[in-house]
């Protein structure tokens, strides 16, 4: 199939590899942007973190927790501009939808958007506010977590926000332990709590990817596969969470940090909802 210059400056956009790589990339897998980024990995590229983030939209991301810390909400308002999304009334209106998915705990958008904002339909008070403001305005995400502890964070201008679910009841402890971990999912993004979340088919893929790169460096077939798991251990380490470095310090995991607080303390879950 035909490549052209506009998908391949996406690739390149969402890789950081070069226009020249990402054209031959697209052209070998008929266009598949995925199978392109697994392609140039292979080849030994280095590809950039984020190229999930090609649907950028603005808007705010509200994260708050109830007083005993037993449920979490997060929720994104999305609008289309920077001007609207640092608007004190789009944050307060953000805000005022958290409140409510804290109070009436939604099971999803549907069930939020159907819930009343000072007497009126959530749904119909967003389709008022587009015509005040003459862009779209919508929740598009939003999470809800029940648990021992569940303690939230936003993170720079309502851009990041987070809710984790700790395994221990919450105390003064507890609450900055998990508001550290917080900002550790906020800064670094992990994929996952540990590897026993991560999708088999994504551990045989980063297993195939690490023994075509030793294959590509010359090394022996029979080491291939020992080196490629080095190579997915490394993976677990720089992208799950407690095995991720403390980013307040490095010389322990996260889960080595939780455990020194409280031998029985784990991160249970997480979610983090971020503009692009």
């Amino acid at each position: 199939m035909a490549i052209t210059a506009a998908a391949v400056n996406e690739l390149r956009k969402m890789t950081g590899a070069g226009m020249m790589d990402c054209k031959k990339a697209l052209t070998e897998t008929n266009g598949d942007f995925e199978a392109a980024i697994d392609l140039l990995r292979k080849k030994g590229q280095k590809i950039s973190a984020k190229r999930a983030d090609r649907d950028a939209t603005e808007g705010a991301v509200i994260a708050k927790a109830s007083a005993d810390n037993t449920t979490g909400v997060v929720v994104r308002l999305s609008c289309e501009t920077d001007f609207v999304a640092k608007n004190e009334d789009f944050v307060t209106l953000a805000g005022q939808l958290a409140d409510i998915a804290l109070e009436n705990k939604p099971a999803d958008i549907d069930a939020l958007k159907a819930l009343t904002i000072d007497g009126q339909n959530i749904g119909e008070r967003l389709t008022e506010e587009m015509g005040k403001i003459g862009e779209k305005i919508d929740v598009t995400q939003y999470a809800i977590t029940e648990g021992a502890s569940v303690i939230n964070y936003i993170h720079a201008g309502n851009r990041i926000g987070v809710l984790v679910e700790l395994s221990v009841g919450a105390n003064n402890a507890i609450v900055e332990a998990g508001k550290d971990v917080a900002m550790q999912i906020a800064a670094m993004n992990p994929i996952s709590v540990d590897e026993n979340d991560i999708p088999e088919d994504v551990k045989k893929r980063e297993l195939e990817i690490g023994m075509e790169q030793a294959r590509a460096e010359g090394k022996p077939e029979q080491m291939l596969e020992k080196i490629a798991m080095g190579k997915l251990n490394k993976f677990y380490k720089e992208n799950t969470l407690t095995k991720q470095s403390f980013v307040k310090d490095s010389s322990k995991s996260v889960e080595k940090m939780l455990t020194e607080i409280n031998s029985d303390l784990r991160v249970v879950s997480f979610e983090r909802i971020a503009l692009g």
